[in-house]
């Protein structure tokens, strides 16, 4: 007898009652992304033009992953950000994209960067940017972000020179 193939995701805005499980995944996704305890989850939400939370449509309560992101200009202390504003460049930066071991393989992670995709063209900007580990390394997200067309742009010794990041940026592309 045939399994029937789980439903497609619902994204939705991401609210504070997220944050409790926002800052399970995203602690669970330890070194890909930092640490942040709930305080800092909530004033990351505050901040961000983008905050989306993936969910089975069956359960939009609990979510698989989410995704940040943060318009050029924003209130934001993070060596990561900052190195995209030096830049001048008029771009959306995702701070992070997570997904919990429920998620993985099911195109959720494109389906968030479509609705960021959507987003930066909407306000008109240029490019969607991010950074990558490269040491330590996380080779699983750099793929994903090449097959959504993300180039690399440099890199950058953070953390106190403890972690290594490729700078990543993809054009936005026309609506077809």
């Amino acid at each position: 007898m045939p399994v029937a193939a789980p439903a497609s995701p619902l994204l939705r805005p991401a609210t504070a009652s997220d944050v409790p499980a926002l800052v399970e995944l995203n602690n669970a996704a330890t070194p890909a992304v930092p640490v942040t305890p709930a305080d800092a989850m909530q004033d990351l939400l505050d901040i961000s033009s983008l905050a989306l939370v993936a969910t089975d449509p069956e359960n939009s309560a609990d979510p698989l992953g989410f995704l940040l992101a943060l318009d050029p200009g924003a209130e934001y202390s993070s060596e990561n950000y900052d190195w995209f504003e030096d830049r001048g460049l008029d771009h959306l930066y995702v701070d992070r994209i997570v997904l919990g071991e429920r998620a993985r393989n099911r195109g959720i992670g494109r389906q968030l960067y479509d609705a960021v995709f959507d987003a930066a063209r909407e306000a008109a900007r240029d490019v969607v940017t991010c950074e990558i580990n490269l040491d330590p390394p996380n080779p699983g997200s750099m793929r994903f972000h090449g097959r959504l067309g993300f180039e690399q742009t440099g890199e950058q010794l953070t953390k106190g020179g403890e972690v290594l990041v490729a700078k990543m940026a993809a054009q936005v592309p026309e609506r077809v």
